[in-house]
């Protein structure tokens, strides 16, 4: 399935539009990693669990739209957008985007 930022698929007409689609991915972050984390931002290093983390909402978070979308029909999604929240000590990502036919 083609995932796209842009409002068009380039070379493609958009034959259909099958609505709004959105994944979303909500993950608690370990006790231990969060401290050995706050360590590593204090000495100006990079969190790599953070941005495993971070990495894995994403995914998540994609994959669950590709598969609305694709249960709709789809062939492609197009103006996708990622938000990224921390709500008590817990990441979330959401990302929605247009459901389309392409021809």
């Amino acid at each position: 399935m083609i995932v796209t930022t842009t409002p068009s698929v380039e070379g493609q007409r958009i034959t259909r539009y099958h609505g709004i689609v959105t994944g979303e991915a909500i993950l608690g972050a370990n006790i231990f990693r969060d401290l050995f984390a706050a360590v590593r931002d204090v000495v100006g290093g990079r969190s790599a669990a953070y941005e495993q983390e971070l990495s894995r909402a994403r995914e998540t978070a994609l994959a669950e739209m590709q598969e609305r979308a694709a249960m709709l029909g789809a062939g492609a999604i197009v103006g996708v957008d990622l938000d990224y929240e921390v709500i008590n000590n817990m990441l979330m990502v959401s990302a929605s985007g247009t459901a389309v036919s392409l021809g």
